[in-house]
């Protein structure tokens, strides 16, 4: 029978971000085939990601399994290397896409993702690159590099300096400054109000003073040309050298047409709008961005750490897992982990989003908590970025800075905006194909004298205004600047959304399917009935309860552990060892010389386990008419007994699920393991008509894949039992997210905490957020179909210019608006009846 053994994977590969990276892939791949590995995957203790490996105990001893993961994890990290940080320096989202794919062309890179906030992730190989040679690179890019684990605000955008692992590009820090040169954030815009008042003087002149050489407006027209031209003459540039023909490229055409034409004025004021459009979308979209920003300045940047008897200030990215960290009152955590001394309140809003602080105590075991054999409780847990109330305490820290809840939150909301929706993914082909066309009309126009009598400059001037008219500059930033807006408004409120795809689908779904334990209900179920059987007394048949499921990590075991520990009183039963678990049906552990089986009456009767008998036949019928969940209890061949338990519902279930059907979900299910009976029984008491009971993990897969044939349809659960119907559903919600590594890497959507009223408001932003997009596209198509048509019969290029780039900020600042949602019926509603 093969034996596990659990090991930590940072320890394994130090230098992995998170258990979803391809190095933990290469290393699942490589301990499988081993000699004496029978199964080797990644699994969640105490809400870290760790590997488990099971091994013939007949082939290798632990101390083997051990040797075999550390030296293969070794041999990985020597090969494999990650660059993970931020840059300054992305002006927008296509200058993001266009630097990740010049990185990922580089020799060595294995892979490349970068976002329009700066979140940089660099995965490469040692024997053909290096970390300075790709922050070289870097800098030939013109940007900065910092591997914090947060994006610093600009003005304090200090590369770290100290070893090879962590090296910045301080020196080349004046390369460029990043958002704009000379002028910092905002060089853009002074260029383009520089070029504007060039072209404003040149025209006053030309037009007001008749006797004035032709050559001084000529002057102030070039003048503008080169500050209105100077970033998109890049962009288009870098664009070219990478085959590709975008919205850059047609002004500049336009405005070359328009000089090779005279009317430098019209040339002028093209690149001038031009450049004060792109200007002021990129000011518009930072401020999306600054909501990322914010998230990360909860974190403070420094702690006291306690050394003895000293308090050490010491830097958040030097904390090590294990030290002690004094926390002051009214002070912002450094780190997640647990209470060792002290009782406090903690607001946890800038993480979960709740409205209501936490109490927090120590906790009971703290060399139980710091080996992770079980989850350390919501009343000690603590989180970075989090506020302590009224009294000081002392934590333990779990996690480095660069892996705290807040760091992977900010990390995962900059990500989400590259992880495209339908809507984008429309837009973005549409762009490729579009601009081509654009080009092929122009060049057809040019022509028209030949058709209608005209001069050639008329056709050329007119070809030059289509260009204008049909660049599809509003239709580009309509989706990202909407999908960038929503997740980083739900991030605001202790909701992490993956990217536009979620935020799409969540906002058009009409089902919805429940997980029960720990999503309707509290997850903390309580003994209500004890049936001993067969002549066997309560204290014997709770006491071989208690011992097994002492060992397991099961939310139905703790409670069977703690309500029966409680009922047996002073005495303390024996412990038991060897538990095996039956997944998704019970458990087997040797105690008091004897097999003690616990699980389900299912369990029983099948795989050739001995069926009950009728006395215990008839306890589980009488109980599961009252709708508990059931364990039976067995030693050898004997049945002991019955144990009734029962989950307690939430108390804002029944207000969400109504604030949910306000919303326009049509269909809402539960679905459980437990009995049938059992689950309609909670059912009815948060709300619900539908419920399926009697499901394994693998039929809620089927029972979604059923579902997701009828229509698009989500699955709430806590991310990691439910994780394979999670994945199987249109889009997978996991909440109480916080302290859950799994939860937040496997979900679509987390709700931080377990919190159900912040379904609603997620609900409720997904449509918001589908309806602004929709009315992007509404306006950015509409102008162009009006103004190709209107150009062609003689719309000048300044007017269509005007309308082009009033088109394009009209369409971001309607996507920040976003940033303002309140959901004033789901969130209100389930919160007020939740008080009551």
């Amino acid at each position: 029978m093969p034996n596990t053994v659990r090991m930590d994977i940072p320890v394994l590969l130090p230098e992995a971000p998170d258990a979803s990276d391809a190095c933990v892939e290469r290393l699942v791949k490589r301990l499988s085939s081993a000699p004496g590995l029978f199964q080797v995957h990644v699994a969640e203790t105490n809400g870290a990601s760790q590997l488990c490996l099971h091994y013939d105990p007949a082939a290798l001893s632990p101390a083997d399994v051990r040797r075999k993961a550390l030296q293969a994890g070794a041999e990985i990290s020597q090969r494999f290397g990650h660059l993970i940080g931020w840059v300054e320096g992305v002006r927008h989202a296509r200058h993001a896409r266009r630097l990740e794919a010049a990185l990922a062309e580089e020799p060595g890179v294995l892979e490349a993702a970068l976002d329009v906030a700066g979140a940089l992730r660099l995965e490469f190989d040692h024997t053909r690159t290096s970390r300075d040679a790709l922050q070289q690179r870097l800098a030939d890019h013109r940007l900065r590099f910092s591997h914090s684990p947060f994006p610093p605000p600009p003005e304090r955008f200090e590369p770290e300096k100290g070893d090879h692992d962590h090296e910045g590009t301080g020196e080349h820090a004046d390369h460029d400054h990043a958002h704009g040169g000379v002028f910092g954030a905002n060089t853009e815009l002074v260029f383009a109000l520089g070029s504007g008042s060039a072209l404003g003087i040149g025209f006053a002149l030309e037009k007001l003073v008749p006797g004035l050489s032709g050559w001084a407006p000529l002057t102030l027209f070039l003048v503008a040309y080169g500050l209105g031209g100077f970033f998109t003459v890049r962009e288009a540039i870098e664009n070219l050298k990478r085959g590709r023909f975008e919205i850059d490229t047609l002004m500049l055409v336009a405005a070359a047409g328009a000089a090779a034409l005279g009317a430098w004025a019209e040339g002028a004021l093209l690149l001038f709008l031009f450049s004060l459009g792109h200007a002021l979308e990129h000011y518009a979209m930072g401020r999306a961005k600054r909501a990322i920003e914010a998230l990360a300045e909860l974190a403070p940047r420094t702690a006291r750490v306690r050394r003895g008897d000293d308090l050490i200030e010491t830097p958040v990215e030097q904390l090590e897992i294990g030290d002690v960290i004094v926390v002051r009152p009214n002070e912002r955590l450094p780190a997640d982990g647990f209470v060792l001394l002290g009782t406090t309140s903690i607001n946890q809003a800038p993480v979960t989003g709740e409205s209501m602080p936490v109490d927090k105590q120590p906790v009971a075991d703290p060399a139980e908590a710091r080996s992770g054999r079980s989850s350390i409780a919501n009343t000690s847990a603590v989180f970075a970025g989090t506020i302590n109330g009224a009294g000081a305490i002392e934590i333990e820290t779990t996690r480095k800075s660069s892996d705290t809840t807040l760091a992977k939150v900010v990390r995962m909301v900059s990500e989400a905006e590259t992880q495209k929706s339908p809507t984008q993914r429309f837009t973005d082909k549409f762009e490729r194909i579009f601009v081509p066309v654009v080009l092929g009309l122009a060049f057809v126009l040019l022509f028209a004298w030949v058709v209608i009598d005209e001069p050639f400059r008329d056709s050329f001037y007119r070809a030059m205004a289509v260009l204008v008219a049909a660049s599809p500059c509003a239709l580009a930033i309509a989706t990202p600047s909407a999908v960038l807006s929503g997740v980083a408004r739900a991030a605001r409120a202790g909701v992490l959304i993956k990217g536009g795809a979620p935020l799409e689908n969540l906002g058009s779904l009409n089902a919805i399917a429940f997980d029960k334990t720990g999503t309707l209900t509290e997850g903390r179920p309580r003994i209500t009935d004890i049936i001993p059987v067969q002549g066997t007394r309560e204290a014997d048949l709770l006491s071989a309860a208690v011992a097994v499921e002492r060992l397991s990590d099961h939310p139905l075991a703790a409670a069977i552990a703690r309500d029966g520990a409680e009922r047996l009183g002073q005495f303390t039963p024996s412990p038991a060892s060897d538990l095996r678990s039956l997944t998704g049906k019970g458990v087997t552990a040797r105690w008091a010389g004897e097999t003690i089986w616990i699980g389900k009456p299912e369990m029983f009767g099948a795989d050739g386990v001995a069926p009950l008998s009728d006395e215990t036949t008839l306890a589980v019928t009488r109980l599961r008419l009252e709708g508990r969940t059931l364990m039976v209890v067995r030693a050898g061949a004997r049945d002991l007994g019955v144990i009734g338990l029962l989950d307690t519902p939430r108390p804002a279930a029944r207000a969400a699920l109504a604030a949910l059907r306000d919303l326009g979900v049509q269909r809402m299910i539960m679905i459980s393991g437990d009995h049938q009976k059992a689950a309609q029984a909670i059912a009815g008491q948060v709300g619900l008509t539908e419920a399926w009971g009697d499901l394994m993990p693998e039929d809620k897969v089927d029972a979604i894949k059923r579902l997701r044939e009828e229509t698009k349809v989500a699955m709430v659960g806590d991310g990691v039992n439910d994780a394979p119907a999670m994945a199987t559903a249109t889009v997978g919600i996991a909440m109480g997210a916080a302290g859950s590594d799994v939860a937040l890497e496997t979900a679509d959507v987390a709700l931080m905490s377990d919190d159900l009223a912040q379904l609603p408001f997620t609900v409720g932003l997904s449509r918001r957020t589908r309806s602004v997009i929709r009315q992007n596209l509404v306006v950015s198509l509409g102008v162009v179909a009006f103004l190709v048509p209107a150009t062609i019969l003689g719309l000048g290029i300044g007017p269509a210019v005007a309308v082009h780039e009033g088109s394009t900020l009209l369409v971001v600042f309607n996507a920040l608006r976003l940033l303002a949602y309140q959901d004033r019926r789901g969130t209100r509603r389930a919160s007020t009846e939740t008080r009551s």
